[in-house]
């Protein structure tokens, strides 16, 4: 099991993910991926005991919280196109927990080119530009023995297929600072959302490939689509 980003998403994401794994005996090792630091000015979206590499300091937080029943590795990198098939391989499961489509782009070309693994992605508007930041989506994309089961993240989202913003690891000493600010509850909405998504998954029941969910207005949409080309392993 994989976490990549341990923000405002990705941190509740891997603490339920921690606690669940532990306790249930689903897998061993839980891997957390990000190269941003936590500092103070997260906490409004974020808790944490200390500043400094997120995957280190959330890594040992979650690992004194299960109390040795589950191994928990950080990786303090930024996912790049250098250490991509490094980080997401043959057989996993990846919670993406970015905050940019350029990193959800590479991310979803790698799982591409696998034989098996299933990646959930998860995000939200920002306060800006009009948005009242209440709007999030999940997406799962799985491959089984070479072939889509559901659609890559790419295939209906243009803003992911032509991403116009950077990755992290492009951005040098910017890469830290925030797109846009947004609401702690719609963190948790998604958070929510991709964790029952990978719940379903593991018990054989998904039958979505996207959810679409608005806090403000009370409304969770899940989208099923007809998979086409999917018999082939992607150069």
């Amino acid at each position: 099991m994989k976490v990549i980003g341990l923000g405002g998403v990705g941190a509740p994401v891997a603490q339920a993910l921690a606690q669940f794994l532990a306790f249930q005996r689903v897998c061993d090792t839980l891997v957390l991926v990000d190269g941003d630091a936590y500092e103070a000015r997260n906490r409004e979206r974020v808790l944490f005991d200390a500043t400094g590499n997120k995957a280190v300091i959330k890594a040992h937080e979650l690992a004194q919280a299960c109390d040795g029943r589950l191994t928990i590795l950080p990786v303090a990198e930024y996912v790049g196109p250098g250490n991509v098939r490094r980080l997401v391989g043959e057989g996993d499961a990846v919670l993406l927990c970015v905050d940019n489509h350029a990193t959800r782009k590479l991310v979803s070309d790698r799982c591409r080119r696998l034989w098996s693994v299933v990646l959930i992605s998860g995000g939200n508007d920002g306060i800006e530009d009009g948005r009242t930041g209440t709007y999030g989506n999940v997406q799962a994309f799985v491959r089984r023995a070479g072939r889509d089961v559901t659609n890559p993240l790419t295939r209906f989202h243009p803003e992911l297929a032509r991403p116009r913003d950077r990755r992290p690891d492009q951005q040098g000493c910017a890469a830290g600072t925030p797109i846009a600010p947004q609401l702690l509850f719609t963190n948790l909405t998604v958070a929510a959302a991709m964790l029952g998504t990978f719940y379903a998954w593991l018990a054989g029941t998904l039958a979505w490939e996207e959810v679409y969910l608005d806090i403000g207005r009370g409304t969770m949409l899940p989208v099923q689509r007809a998979v086409s080309g999917a018999s082939t392993r992607h150069a």
